[in-house]
């Protein structure tokens, strides 16, 4: 029986082997066949598909969105599903950079401020709330 052992998969896909078991428990490679002596070979395309999957972590999907994007692919009638989940990615993505610049902005004002506490800070116009650790402090009009 003709196939690749684990060992060259993985070295040539540039994965541990521990990656490969991995994929086959959740779906994405399809359980190899074995030799006579046991030894799992997988298909000549396994590697290509390792490299897809790849590939796809790459450019942000996580591989339950991978798995999904495969099984669309190997419908007898696949959906053009590829392109919606890139649109979505992208709006994804866009967020994830919002809102990294919004922390960076702060954390800039931090350093410009000389913040040196987060739980008592003393420096003028903190840009991130801080707390009084063991404090009962009310503002006034407080009923207790």
């Amino acid at each position: 029986m003709d196939g690749l052992r684990t060992g060259e998969v993985a070295e040539q896909a540039g994965v541990n082997i521990q990656t490969l078991r991995y994929y086959e428990r959740r779906g994405l490679l399809a359980e190899p066949h074995r030799s006579i002596g046991g030894h799992r070979l997988y298909p000549p395309d396994t590697v290509a598909l390792l490299n897809v999957i790849k590939a796809a972590q790459r450019l942000g999907f996580t591989l339950d969105e991978v798995a999904e994007l495969l099984d669309a692919g190997r419908r007898r009638h696949p959906t053009p599903d590829l392109r919606e989940r890139a649109i979505n990615k992208i709006a994804e993505i866009d967020q994830k950079i919002a809102d990294l610049s919004a922390i960076r902005t702060t954390l800039t004002q931090v350093v410009g401020a000389r913040c040196d506490s987060l739980t008592n800070c003393t420096c003028a116009d903190c840009p991130i709330p801080y707390l009084t650790i063991g404090t009962a402090e009310r503002p006034s009009g407080d009923c207790a």
